[in-house]
């Protein structure tokens, strides 16, 4: 209203602008729009579409994932893959902005006033090859670390079996993530335990609980356990062989830390633990029998099937039901915590076998020697030499071979019982299965060299013959 009653009075646009301290061609705009019924005020922009509009979600996406710690030269490459061609500058301001609405819708933080006997917090990490299972009393800070091959949910309820034996007692809850072992599922958000999950709670006297899902603030006490553990325990170590020596240093290492001032409590946990544990449900009379194996059926060769492998078992368990236990390159087998057969770890499709499981070595297959004509129980009447030769025969071939059994026997008549075994002998040495071959090594009868092992004598029984003293090769003397 000041720009037209200027206007009205000096009827210039420049002297107009020259009283309201404005331009002329604000003047002009003004007197224009009021001509043309226009309402007062300050015309609105054309809005365009900014060249950081394409990337957005990926800033948003990267700010949020980072809990607005990444900055913009970090980012400005990823915006640039994913399609933006603006300046660092405009990328910059667009990073502000979005760091600065995360600050504003931000969770707002508040410290956790822990109550003695009330929570323990579990939880699984893994680091150079080993499955580390870390729990925490979050009132007396008191740290529980140990070493596992896998996160089955049978190693989950025995180490925490183990804790609550540690501690001397149950807390009323236990706080976990939303494990896939003791998940069984998700309803409205709400986790639903598995039933193996919800006996052992009730055994033990605890009720289960899972934080929200990928929200690892809301269990830090025990991941900067799992932290500690990684950086203070594992990286320093040589490195251990078994399962039971890597146990072994985290019990040591777990005393040493519960023995220490802790930095938050300012006590010491192992003390204050003292004073928890008054506080703690008692530990029930009976312990849940947990397994750290598979169960298996012993199938009628007398075998178990584990990691696409068979493993024998003693005999006596065929049709029983064993736990296989996969530890340090080993598979123990064992019947109520009783080790009845162990075996090294063998490749899917081999086959693990130990003779004391049998009763003694595998005898090769034979068929049985059943003689039925006469003459073929006079020749396996011999003894083993004759079934020797028999197989060794029929095994070469040999044409009409019940003729020259009984051809052989007749030579017994003629030799001897002794002399025939022995010649028997020596044809399936030499593999002569004929009767006429009999005949020639009796004939040739003891002038003949036997078969040694190389570098033993040839020792050969030369025949006997007739002899005279030396007194008839002696010479007269002529006179």
């Amino acid at each position: 209203m000041d720009i037209v009653a200027a206007f009205a009075q000096v009827g210039t646009y420049r002297g107009a602008a020259g009283l309201c301290g404005t331009t002329h061609k604000t003047v002009r705009r003004v007197i224009e729009d009021r001509a043309a019924g226009l309402a007062p005020g300050r015309p609105r922009r054309r809005t365009q579409p900014k060249n950081t509009d394409v990337v957005a979600g990926v800033i948003w996406e990267k700010v949020r994932s980072t809990d607005g710690r990444i900055s913009a030269k970090r980012l400005l490459p990823i915006a640039q893959a994913a399609g933006y061609r603006g300046s660092a500058r405009n990328f910059r301001r667009a990073v502000a902005a979005a760091k600065a609405a995360w600050r504003r819708q931000r969770r707002v933080y508040r410290p956790w006033v822990p109550t003695p006997g009330e929570h323990l917090v579990i939880d699984w990490t893994s680091h150079a090859g080993w499955q580390v299972f870390c729990a925490v009393l979050p009132w007396s800070r008191w740290r529980f670390v140990r070493f596992a091959r896998d996160q089955k949910a049978e190693t989950t309820m025995r180490l925490l079996a183990e804790c609550f034996e540690e501690a001397g007692g149950v807390p009323r809850v236990v706080l976990s993530d939303r494990m896939g072992c003791l998940r069984g599922g998700v309803v409205a958000n709400v986790v639903v335990p598995t039933a193996g999950y919800v006996r052992f709670a009730a055994h033990y006297g605890f009720r289960p609980d899972f934080c929200e899902a990928q929200d690892p603030e809301s269990k830090g006490v025990v991941e900067a356990l799992a932290r500690y553990a990684q950086e203070d325990l594992i990286v320093p170590a040589p490195g251990w062989e078994s399962e039971t020596g890597a146990n072994s240093a985290a019990r040591e290492w777990c005393e040493e830390v519960n023995g220490r001032i802790h930095s938050e409590i300012v006590a010491v946990p192992a003390a204050r633990l003292v004073e928890e544990r008054k506080v703690l449900r008692p530990l029930p009379g009976l312990r849940a029998p947990l397994r750290r194996g598979e169960l298996r059926m012993v199938d009628k060769l007398s075998t178990v099937r584990f990691g696409s492998a068979r493993y024998s078992v003693p005999r006596e368990l065929i049709g029983k039901r064993v736990e296989v236990i996969a530890a340090d390159g080993e598979i123990l087998i064992e019947v109520d915590s009783r080790l009845v057969a162990r075996h090294s770890l063998i490749a899917p499709g081999e086959v693990s076998v130990q003779d004391d499981h049998y009763g003694g070595p595998r005898r090769s297959p034979a068929r049985g020697i059943r003689p039925r004509s006469v003459d073929e129980k006079a020749f396996l009447d011999l003894g083993s030499p004759a079934e020797g030769f028999l197989r060794a025969a029929a095994a070469a071939g040999t044409s009409k071979l019940g003729t020259e059994l009984a051809a052989i026997c007749g030579l017994e008549a003629a030799w001897g019982r002794e002399a025939l075994m022995a010649a028997l002998e020596r044809a399936t040495t030499f593999r002569r299965f004929r009767a006429a071959d009999l005949r020639s090594i009796l004939a040739a009868g003891n002038g003949v060299p036997r078969i040694v092992e190389e570098g033993d004598a040839l020792v050969v029984e030369l025949p006997m013959v007739p002899t005279r003293s030396l007194d008839a090769y002696r010479v007269e003397a002529r006179r």
